[in-house]
This record gives structure tokens, sequence and C-alpha cells, in this order.
């Protein structure tokens, strides 16, 4: 008799079922994809049945999808100055809406939270994913009575994304100060933020104004894989 190996993403696909969009492997790293309806379902599955066992939620976190696969790099030409620079243009977050952005390859649902599981008694890690339905007003299904641990997690990533969790106890900002507006980890939020604070002496009290330094665009670092970092981690100085 021959036995087989039922590999861990053939075992994910066949427990979750329906409750899965997608299971993808890469670079040594499982990652599942989940329906909204199924996020705390599945999560209590792959908690408390001994064959996934993840037992801690590490991390959660929101993600921001505008402009996905778009950039304003020059990596093409190079200049006097070298490549990649950054160069002005229409392409970038901030410059466009959810509606009107550069159609690329990127997904149909703007907003998505991401967990990061463990399991200690199998020696295994899992990311899952969830996009939330509606991209006007994103709503996740809170994963407190899953994980108690995902309290403050999703806190943060309400206060930062604006990222709804339906039936979490207590949700309210927790890193922004009172009144604020926006959420300044979305991609349209403006870099310079909306208004300035400062304490008035005169008034003796903080006040708000309006932003008085011109808005930039942030332009990512690109590292290159070249012969240079090679050549400077096998130049080891001479002991003679």
């Amino acid at each position: 008799m021959v036995e087989t190996t039922i590999s861990f993403t053939e075992r994910l696909k066949a427990r979750l079922q329906d409750r899965l969009v997608s299971v993808r492997e890469a670079l040594g790293e499982t990652t599942v994809e989940l329906t909204p309806d199924s996020w705390a379902d599945a999560a209590r599955i792959l908690r408390d049945e001994p064959e996934f066992g993840f037992e801690q939620l590490i991390d959660l976190c929101g993600v921001d999808f505008l402009g996905y696969g778009s950039d304003e790099w020059e990596t093409v030409d190079v200049s006097d100055e070298g490549f990649s620079r950054g160069v002005e243009g229409t392409s970038g977050p901030g410059r466009f809406n959810w509606e009107d952005r550069p159609r690329g390859n990127g997904p149909e649902r703007r907003f998505a939270v991401v967990v990061h599981l463990m399991s200690v008694r199998n020696n295994k890690r899992l990311r899952i994913r969830c996009f939330a339905a509606d991209n006007g007003l994103p709503v996740v299904p809170s994963l407190v009575d899953v994980y108690p641990v995902a309290n403050w997690f999703e806190r943060e990533c309400f206060d930062l994304f604006g990222i709804v969790f339906e039936g979490h106890p207590d949700l309210r900002r927790i890193l922004t100060d009172y009144g604020f507006v926006g959420h300044p980890f979305r991609k349209d939020f403006p870099l310079t933020g909306n208004v300035e604070v400062r304490y008035d002496a005169e008034r003796k009290r903080v006040v708000y104004e309006p932003v008085s330094i011109e808005p930039r665009v942030g332009v990512p670092r690109v590292v290159r894989e070249d012969s240079r970092w090679q050549q400077a981690a096998t130049e080891q100085p001479s002991k003679d």
C-alpha cells in the first residue's frame, strides 16, 4: 500500500472550500484569501482544529491598493544623476480617486485586511487576507472573539485606514488626536496633512491652522541588485 502525503495547501483547500477565494504559495510563504462572510469562521477553524492549530495572531494590518502597480520612476534612460529618478506625472496615488485610477494588474477592491498567524504546535506560519466588499465604506468582521489580541490591532487599522470591524467591542481611534479628520495611511491622504497644530502663547492653547507648506510627491527608494553590492560584500580588508 502506497501512502500519499497531502500538502499543507491541499489540506487548506479541502477544509475551507467555499470560504476560500484563493491559496497562493510564494517565497516559502502561504497566503489564503477568504471571503468577508467567512472571515471569522475560517479563522476559528484555523485556530481550533489540530491539523492547523494556529493559536497565535501575530499581526493584523490594513492595505490600501490605490495606485497598485503604477509608478512615477524613470528607470530606462540614465541621466547625469543616475537611474531611477522620480519624475513628475499624474499616475501616482493622491492625484486620482479609486474610480479614475490607472487600470493595471491590481485587485478590483481597494481595501484589504491582512493577518499573520502562527502555530507553535505545528511549527507553521500562515497569512490570511480578506478584501472589504465596499470601497466607499470598507467593512470586515472583527476577529476579537477568535483572537482577543486583535482588539488594538483592529482599532489601529480603523484609525489609519478607515476600515470598520463589525462586532468589535470598542472600535475607536487609538493613535490620532481627538477630532482628527481622515485616515492617514490611505494613499489619497495628503502627505502634508490637512491642518497644522501649534501652541499659541497669546491664546495659551493649541490651535489648528491651514497647512503652510507646499504639497510634494513621495518617491520610494528602489534597491537594485547589481555587482556593486556583491563586490562590497566580498572585498574584506587585509589583516597584513
